[in-house]
């Protein structure tokens, strides 16, 4: 498998296994009374996975962001980002009225 598809999977998976425990957490606390709504209801399986697996697609796009952010080597510069210009002053015409 290529490295970039192997980085992708690694991260989606990882951002999959926040959303799970993110969701664990939700229905631990029960934040808006979820465990109560998910445990008495007949559809309560179908809402658990759906909210891991829309959780897990948010998640696993922000860990993929960080992952790339990660990536990015460090600047020893210390011009802060600006560029390597000065400006030279030029005479300016100035007209009366």
């Amino acid at each position: 498998m290529p490295q970039i598809a192997r980085f992708y999977v690694r991260n989606t998976a990882i951002g999959f296994l926040w959303a799970a425990i993110f969701t664990g957490l939700l229905f631990y606390f029960n934040i808006g009374n979820l465990w109560h709504l998910v445990t008495h209801s007949d559809i309560g399986v179908l809402a658990t996975f759906l909210m891991v697996f829309f959780n897990g697609i948010v998640f696993s796009g922000v860990q993929n962001g960080l992952a790339i952010f990660a990536m990015a080597e460090k600047d020893d510069d210390d011009d802060r980002g600006l560029p390597d210009y000065t400006a030279d002053p030029l005479p300016v015409a100035v007209g009366r009225r």
